[in-house]
Parts: structure tokens; C-alpha cells; sequence
């Protein structure tokens, strides 16, 4: 609000010796009520960027707990599964405890947190080997994760990424379109044959582990 006097002095009529005196105290009264209107505006500024980075910085700390506790319910679920299964190496194995149909198998063993089971080498092929000698005697036939109903003929694993590795027994894979679904045959000496994959069959899912 502007002084009766401020007004006066701009309209360039006579002041009283009072109020010449007063002109500058209400001058620097202007300024300093501006200056200290800019720094409460600056600090109501930054106390809003702390309050927001504040914010940010504690959402990332839940985020952060939360993968934790996730990242060890299923280290806690995948040894579980290594006790009531096998270990080796960086991988665990579960023997089904019936048969399925080969997508059936395969959505089951996703439905425990890992796929069926993959073996990359020699030594893979010969641990599944013993632990399905182990675990069901009287089997000889269990599911792979290994299919080419995508391509005919080019047989990859469940995740549609590319083999390094095939095990096929004498004349295998020899089912043509209709056989498009793999197991591991224990009378073979773990050799691999393709299959109809509506046939029920048992399987071993295998886990990754940490």
C-alpha cells in the first residue's frame, strides 16, 4: 500500500519536515519487506523440493526392502524344493509326483518358479539320469523341456532360446510334425526321442538357484 506521503512526493507537492523524514524509512520498509518476501518464497521453494526428494528417497528404500523380502521368499521356496529334490551345481531338480500331458508339465513346473527340466551337457544328462533312478525306480521315461512346435525340425527349449546340446538315441527325433515334444529315456542310457506331447508322462522341473 503506498504511503500518503510516497504519494505526494510523486506528484511533487510540498511535504512536511515529518514526513521527509520518514520517506526513506518507509523506502528501505519497501525493500526490505520485498527481500524478505523473495526469501520466504525461496525457502517455501526448497523446503518443497526437500519434502518431494525426502519422498522419492523413501519410496526407494520400500521398493528396495520389497525386492528383498521377494528375492529371499524365493530363495527360502527354492530350498525347499533342493531338499525335497537335488542339488548340482547351480540348479535344483523336483521329480513330479504324477503324470501330465507335456504343456500341463511344463505350466506346472512354471507354476513353482522354474521350467522343466533342460539338460545343457553330458554331466546334467547323467545327474537327471540317477536322481530319476532314485526317485522313481520304475520309471524310464520322463519329459525335457525340449520342443520344435514352434519350427518343425528345429528343436529348441521351453523358453525358445536356441540348444548347444542334443542327447537323440539312434534315429531320433523321427516323429515328423506329429511328435513334437521330447524325454529322456532311461532304457537309453538318458538319450533323448521325441514324443506326441498330449502323452502323460512324469517330469523334473528344474530351479536356477543363486
Amino acid at each position: 500500500m503506498t504511503s500518503p506521503a510516497w504519494g505526494r512526493a510523486m506528484l511533487d507537492e510540498p511535504l512536511t519536515l515529518v514526513e521527509i523524514l520518514w520517506l526513506p524509512l518507509l523506502e528501505a520498509g519497501r525493500a526490505q519487506t520485498s527481500i524478505w518476501f523473495s526469501i520466504g518464497s525461496g525457502c517455501g521453494v526448497r523446503r518443497g523440493d526437500a519434502a518431494r526428494t525426502e519422498k522419492d528417497d523413501l519410496k526407494t528404500q520400500i521398493d528396495k526392502l520389497w525386492r528383498e523380502v521377494n528375492a529371499l521368499k524365493e530363495i527360502q521356496a527354492l530350498q525347499t524344493v533342493c531338499l525335497r529334490g537335488t542339488k548340482a551345481h547351480k540348479k535344483c531338480y523336483l521329480m513330479s509326483e504324477g503324470t501330465k500331458r507335456f504343456h500341463e508339465a511344463n505350466e506346472d513346473c512354471i507354476t513353482k518358479g522354474g521350467t522343466l527340466a533342460i539338460p545343457r551337457n553330458n554331466e546334467e544328462t547323467n545327474i537327471l539320469r540317477d536322481y530319476g533312478k532314485r526317485s522313481v525306480p520304475g520309471v524310464s521315461e520322463f519329459w525335457l523341456g525340449v520342443t520344435d512346435m514352434v519350427s518343425e525340425g528345429r528343436f529348441v527349449d521351453v523358453n525358445g532360446m536356441a540348444l548347444q546340446y542334443f542327447n537323440w538315441d539312434r534315429a531320433q527325433p523321427n516323429g515328423g510334425k506329429r511328435e513334437n515334444c521330447v524325454f529322456l529315456s532311461q532304457s537309453s542310457q538318458g538319450k533323448w526321442v521325441d514324443e506326441v506331447c498330449r502323452t502323460a508322462k512324469r517330469y523334473v522341473c528344474e530351479f536356477l538357484i543363486p
